[in-house]
């Protein structure tokens, strides 16, 4: 089965699943089930990025988007970040709503629905499973495994207010739940922005990589340095490489040295260097300024 294939199951199963514990927290007046709704819905979202990332890197490139369609992913990712953080915020709303005037829940229906929910994580899981070698798969995975844990916490919930009838656990539950999305919608929309900056992908640092450009036989400097994220596993690099007097020639060479040393120790497989055999700036990372009229820009 190709991981396209597996990803649509798997966000069949979680949409499904979504609207039936939606529904079923509506009926049974739990706040926990709609948080754990909720969670899935973020499962969801990861796995439609998965499938977009998927199917936008087939898609080329044309005259108008050089760079292709990958950014749709994080536009995609910022939305619906921003729409998750309100759903956390209602759910925060309502909890601490019946912290002061506690509501009956059905327990029964409560746990029901949850099993079903578990039940489908768990196909979803071993859908999943059998491409765990694909980084974006394997995301995926871990959030599904994640949602899981998640209908186990409601399921235990369900039977505390069976056997105590202490209602308060459903907006407990509810809250812890929907810490959990909170977390998850604001470091996503955090992430998304970054890149929509053309933010330092995460966990490079740009000093060290221009050290160990500078490291390389044949380089006497580097400048103008920018390092950014296309879409998530795409990262791009441009600068301006000064070379010894003595290694114009062999500047080929020393440039598919420079892409090697990039894409193994920091997953940067998109490049573009300018080399010179004299500095133009001594900045490791130059300003841009628009230029009067706003007929271009300029760097200094």
């Amino acid at each position: 089965m190709k991981n396209p294939e597996r990803l649509t199951i798997a966000l069949a199963i979680t949409l499904t699943i979504m609207a039936v514990e939606f529904i079923g927290g509506y009926l049974a007046n739990s706040l926990a089930l709609v948080s754990d709704a909720g969670h899935m819905l973020t499962d969801a979202l990861v796995l439609i990025f998965s499938l977009l990332a998927a199917f936008l890197a087939l898609r080329p490139a044309d005259k108008e988007k050089t760079f292709g369609y990958h950014r749709v992913e994080i536009l995609a990712a910022f939305a619906n970040g921003t729409l998750l953080i309100f759903l956390a915020w209602f759910i925060f709303y309502q909890a601490f709503g019946r912290f002061a005037r506690p509501e009956p829940v059905n327990s029964g229906l409560m746990m029901v629905v949850a099993l079903i929910g578990l039940a489908a994580n768990i196909i979803s899981a071993l859908v999943l499973a059998g491409s765990r070698q694909n980084l974006n798969v394997r995301g995926a995975l871990l959030h599904v495994i994640s949602d899981a844990l998640s209908s186990v916490a409601v399921i235990g919930g369900g039977l505390a207010i069976a056997f105590t009838g202490w209602y308060l656990v459903d907006p407990v539950l509810g809250i812890a739940i929907a810490l959990v999305v909170l977390y998850g919608a604001i470091k996503l929309v955090l992430e998304a922005v970054n890149i929509l900056l053309e933010g330092s992908p995460k966990g490079v640092d740009p000093r060290k990589v221009a050290a160990d450009i500078r490291r390389v036989k044949g380089i006497k400097g580097l400048h103008d340095l920018h390092i950014w994220t296309i879409t998530s596993g795409m990262n791009a690099i441009s600068a301006h490489i000064e070379l010894e007097p003595k290694a114009a020639k062999k500047a080929p060479r020393i440039i598919h040295e420079v892409e090697h040393l990039l894409r193994d120790n920091y997953a940067i497989g998109h490049s573009t260097f300018q080399t010179e055999c004299q500095s133009c700036g001594d900045e490791l990372f130059c300003v841009m300024e628009r230029s009067e009229g706003g007929a271009g820009y300029h760097h200094h």
